[in-house]
């Protein structure tokens, strides 16, 4: 895959979206495409890789919608590693799962196998890569995503408009209410969360 050959970017656009469009629900691929055309936005301005940015919005939910046992079986035959939260959450499964696919099946390079792999959760220890908050930030400001919420939409239209401006704030705050989320949910929280906030912070 030559990334700065717009042909074969192209190419491999039109493979990704086929996939995702038959793999997927109709709602979870429009939800791909409006990942894709934001993380494009805020590529553009933020100097990042717009190419990989498309790629990975468009592809990075793939391994979404397969069921608890054909995650866990994905896992087990690909030796993917499942942390204790992920065996009590196994939906959390799905970035990994996905990063797995994307390397295998279109040969992504390892920047974008970790911007699929901790667009849920974050990337833990680690400082997050430029791409991987870009594609962390599009899959929760995408275009297609509403509320019915008053309040909730008036938080997303803010979160937005500051991704525009500070990409830092945008993902910190953006982790802050996945984990308001996840504690009005009574679910729990994977740690790799709470470092990844603690680690944009410090």
């Amino acid at each position: 895959m030559n990334l700065n050959n717009d042909e074969e970017v192209e190419e491999l656009l039109k493979k990704i979206n086929e996939a995702v469009k038959k793999e997927l629900s109709e709602k979870r691929y429009k939800h791909s495409v409006g990942v894709m055309e934001k993380a494009e936005e805020l590529a553009k301005i933020y100097g990042a890789d717009v190419n990989k940015a498309k790629l990975v919005g468009l592809a990075h939910d793939i391994g979404k919608e397969l069921s608890r046992e054909e995650k866990l079986q994905y896992a087990k035959e690909n030796n993917i590693e499942i942390d204790e939260i992920e065996k009590i959450n196994v939906g959390l499964l799905h970035g990994k799962i996905g990063a797995d696919i994307c390397k295998k099946r279109y040969g992504f390079t390892e920047d974008m196998q970790a911007a699929i792999k901790y667009h849920t959760t974050g990337s833990g220890k680690k400082e997050m890569t430029l791409l991987e908050k870009i594609i962390f930030l599009a899959d929760k400001i995408e275009e297609n995503r509403r509320y019915k919420d008053e309040n909730k939409m008036a938080e997303l239209e803010e979160l937005r408009e500051l991704a525009k401006k500070n990409l830092d704030l945008a993902t910190i705050k953006a982790i802050d209410n996945s984990l308001i989320y996840t504690i009005q949910k009574g679910e729990l929280i994977h740690p790799d969360s709470v470092l990844t906030r603690n680690g944009l912070i410090l």
